[in-house]
This record gives structure tokens, C-alpha cells and sequence, in this order.
């Protein structure tokens, strides 16, 4: 019998499929992140074919040193920035992610979150549970209306698109985008404007959305330059990677001014924030919790099952990230 490891409990779907296709499965009995110590004693408990990892499991050298078994490494998220992908390459060693699981749903977070920012919302929740609403105000908690405004998106893949979708087709917005590969699809079908840097579509949006996988050339893409770049009334949403924004230069663009507020779903040092980032009353925090939804998760949980099924059988996995 074919043995998988998973990290951490996943939607019951996922160890469903599995054990259908003859795999014997241990889960993990901690409900939390393993440490990397943590995780190579269990690796090295028995030979395991196959791993299913959480976005929390670093999958280095070291670990698949104690792993010489495993076939497949296979991620239960859309990103893969936890994989040394060159090293798994290198070994033979499959690494798949979950690219179509929860696409949709950080698409209509990222929604969520501009929305709160533009339409005060979690401004006006706090003023009312404070007691300070005494009556209809025409100069309290004023927001901006999105209808011909310009969306920046940087990072046209499929969450890109349907945020581009939904911006242009529901909220009558432009959409000016920048990718490293020019996405038809977004211009043919929502009339989204390429430009080819980050620093212009950072000029001319007043809603910037980030939608780009994590790698040593997005690091930081968002720095205090960048910043400097929009306009002071732009509000910068990131449901992407934490790293990708310099949170501490964020701190000092929202304190001081800079642009407008903030929507963030990912920390640059998750699970903790940048020092004064709570206290700040122009952004919106929500805890990595932008694909989170009963269907995307069992989407992401089938998803990962069937590309670890895929390798113990033989094949190729049709989600490989080299």
C-alpha cells in the first residue's frame, strides 16, 4: 500500500480520494504549522511516497534528505514560494500546487476588502459600536465611488483577470494592468490597458491590487519608492504574498499620508504584523483568510489528492510548478 503524509488536517475529501486509490494516510495530530524538526521526524517515521503540504511547510534540501522516498511533494495552496523548486527539480522530485483552488474566492476577497476601504465600512462599524452615531451626517465617513475610476492590477493570471472582470463588467472601472507576459484575455474581454512597468500603472490607479506569485524579483516589488509613485488618494490592496510589500514602508505611506489606506489578507512576517500596522485606522486586516470558503477548500484539498494520486500511479501531475 501506498503510504501519504499530511501536514496538517485538510477537508476530509482530500484523505477520501486518497484511501479510494489504495494509499494508507496519516495526518499529522497537531492542528498547527509542524516545525521543520517537527516535520522530518514524521517524514522519517515511515517511507512515505507522497507528502500533501500546507504553504506553512518549508520543503528544502534538508527536508527531502529526510524524505529519500517521496515521490511528490504537493502543495494544498495556489502559491509554492515554501518549495525550493530548483531542488526538487534537480532530485526528480515532483512539487504541484493547487492553481485553480480558491482562485475565484481571493477574487472576491480582494472585492471585500476594496470595498470596506472605499465604502468606510469598517470605519462606520467601529464609529457605531462606539456610540458616536447621533444622526444622518452629509459629511460623516465619506468613501469615493469606483464607476470610471482606474484599477491597477499588477499580476494578470486567473485571480487578476476576475478581479479585472469584476471591476470593469460590475463597477464600470478602468483597468489599466501590468505582467511580465501580456494577458489577451484581460484585454479582449474587460478592455484592460498593458503598460509595461509596475511604476506606471502605480501612477495613474486609484485602486492598486497585487496578484503576483512570490519570487526573488517580486520581494518588496512594493517599497517605499513605489509608494511615493501613487497618488494620495490610491488605496493599495495585497491578497498576493506578504513579502511582496515592505511593510514597514507601508506603516510610514499610510501614517504620513501617502496614499489613502490599505486592504491586506498576507504579512510580510506572518502571523505577526509590522510594528503600529494595527493601530493604524485607514487599513483593513484580515488573517490569510482570502481563499477561505467550504468549496474552495475541498477544491484545493481534490486538487492536491489527485496530483499525489496522479504520481503514485505512474503519471505526470497536471499541477507541476517546474
Amino acid at each position: 500500500m501506498k503510504s501519504v503524509f499530511i501536514t496538517r488536517k485538510i477537508p476530509e475529501l482530500g484523505v477520501t480520494i486518497l484511501k479510494a486509490n489504495g494509499c494508507e494516510v496519516d495526518v499529522s495530530p497537531y492542528d498547527r504549522p509542524l516545525t521543520k524538526v517537527e516535520l522530518i521526524t514524521a517524514l522519517k517515521a515511515k517511507p512515505y511516497e507522497a507528502v500533501l503540504t500546507l504553504l506553512t511547510d518549508k520543503i528544502d534540501a534538508e527536508v527531502m534528505d529526510a524524505a529519500p522516498s517521496v515521490k511528490i511533494f504537493a502543495n494544498y495552496t495556489i502559491g509554492f514560494d515554501n518549495f525550493d523548486v530548483e531542488e526538487g527539480k534537480k532530485r526528480g522530485v515532483y512539487m504541484t500546487n493547487a492553481p485553480g483552488g480558491g482562485a475565484d474566492r481571493v477574487a472576491e476577497h480582494t472585492w471585500a476588502l476594496l470595498l470596506a476601504l472605499t465604502c468606510r465600512v469598517v470605519e462606520g462599524d467601529r464609529f457605531m459600536r462606539a456610540g458616536k452615531y447621533v444622526g444622518w451626517d452629509p459629511m460623516l465617513l465619506n468613501g469615493i465611488r469606483l464607476a470610471g475610476r482606474t484599477l491597477g492590477i499588477i499580476g494578470a493570471g486567473r485571480i487578476g483577470t476576475e478581479v479585472a472582470r469584476i471591476a470593469a463588467r460590475g463597477f464600470g472601472m478602468r483597468v489599466a494592468y501590468y505582467d511580465i507576459v501580456r494577458n489577451q484575455k484581460i484585454e479582449s474581454l474587460h478592455n484592460a490597458t498593458f503598460w509595461p512597468t509596475v511604476e506606471d500603472v502605480l501612477k495613474q490607479a486609484d485602486v492598486v491590487s497585487l496578484h503576483v506569485p512570490l519570487t526573488e524579483q517580486t520581494s518588496r516589488l512594493i517599497c517605499e519608492k513605489h509608494l511615493k509613485l501613487m497618488k494620495p488618494t490610491a488605496y493599495l490592496i495585497n491578497t498576493s504574498r506578504g513579502p511582496v510589500v515592505d511593510e514597514v514602508a507601508l506603516v510610514a505611506a499610510l501614517k504620513n499620508g501617502t496614499i489613502a489606506g490599505a486592504g491586506l489578507d498576507v504579512y510580510e512576517n506572518e502571523p505577526t504584523m509590522a510594528a503600529g500596522q494595527k493601530d493604524l485606522q485607514n487599513v483593513v486586516l484580515t488573517p490569510h483568510i482570502a481563499s477561505a470558503s467550504t468549496d474552495s477548500r475541498e477544491d484545493m484539498a481534490r486538487i492536491s489528492a489527485h496530483n499525489i494520486v496522479d504520481v503514485l500511479y505512474g503519471g505526470k501531475p497536471r499541477d507541476l510548478v517546474w
